[in-house]
């Protein structure tokens, strides 16, 4: 270990953490993390699939978030060759929809208590472990994207009784939330919540009260889709021209920007950017060594806050 360093600030493989250390479910994670779907883009390609993971946790990425659905399987299958004990990696999967591969989209919603449990002894088997250190339940309150429709439709507390239960088991090491309301994580409280997932970004900005809430309660907020524009109707952080001309100013990407704003945003954000890209994954791990002036950060904060409630 580094002199003046401590065990928080590198991980368990003695790398300085991307973005300094923060907290998920009771484990120091690197602020940096890694969000596996795009994975799935190396599905011709296993051994570029494992490099790419192998590349992530050298970088310090001990925070990788994932689900069974990604690739039917495929994604869970290389996290479980690539990653090794001695990594000290949080593996943190998801579940509320299961693979779909005929369907009209790769997945379809699973969000009744009996699914659940079924996506959670899925991702066990994928994973090869025996217990999920955190499990995302995706609700679909809120966009982007897909909407529980008929017997989709499922109250919270029904789907943190089964959560709960699989807690109490063994099969879940703390569970987390995604896609969620102000009001239904405030419903959520008292079954014990570790993180957050709902879309946002600098101009995705809708949930800055549930994002004070988080911080307040202890509960990472982990944002997904960080620079928008994952459909054509999205907001793109990396077209609004006060991220460009902060990359311009300090020589590094638009996306650089887009991150490292999330991280200096609120002190409960911990990231998962993907990529199939080893270059662009090094950038992004990169980003959370980005500062800006004050006269900077204030030309960011005022960048205005788009809708990202978008159906498909």
């Amino acid at each position: 270990m580094p002199t003046g360093t401590s065990s928080f600030d590198v991980t368990a493989t003695g790398v300085p953490r991307p973005g300094g250390s923060g907290r998920l479910a009771g484990h120091t994670v690197s602020r940096v993390g890694y969000g596996a779907m795009q994975i799935e883009r190396l599905h011709g390609d296993r051994s570029a699939a494992v490099a790419l993971l192998r590349r992530a946790v050298e970088l310090g990425v001990d925070h990788i978030d994932t689900a069974q659905f990604y690739g039917n399987g495929f994604v869970n299958e290389i996290i479980r060759e690539a990653v090794r004990p001695e990594d000290g990696v949080v593996v943190v999967t998801k579940i509320g929809a299961d693979p779909d591969p005929g369907g009209p989209l790769p997945l379809r919603t699973a969000q009744r208590p009996e699914e659940l449990r079924a996506s959670v002894e899925d991702n066990l088997r994928s994973l090869g472990l025996d217990r999920l250190p955190v499990v995302n339940l995706r609700r679909l309150d809120i966009g982007p994207g897909v909407r529980a429709v008929g017997d989709q439709v499922v109250d919270l507390d029904d789907q943190l009784a089964v959560m709960t239960a699989m807690r109490d088991e063994g099969k879940i090491g703390a569970i987390g939330l995604g896609s969620v309301t102000l009001d239904g994580l405030r419903r959520a409280l008292p079954a014990g919540i570790a993180c957050v997932q709902n879309a946002y970004s600098l101009v995705t900005r809708a949930d800055e009260d549930l994002v004070r809430l988080c911080a307040g309660e202890g509960i990472a907020w982990v944002p997904f889709f960080p620079l928008g524009g994952a459909f054509p109707q999205m907001p793109k952080v990396t077209d609004e021209p006060a991220v460009r001309d902060a990359a311009a100013s300090i020589g590094c990407t638009p996306s650089q920007v887009g991150l490292a704003w999330l991280l200096r945003h609120a002190p409960n954000v911990l990231l998962i950017p993907g990529t199939a890209n080893p270059g662009h994954l090094e950038a992004n791990v990169a980003a959370g060594a980005i500062t800006f002036d004050d006269a900077t950060l204030a030309a960011l904060d005022v960048v205005p806050s788009r809708s990202a409630d978008i159906r498909l």
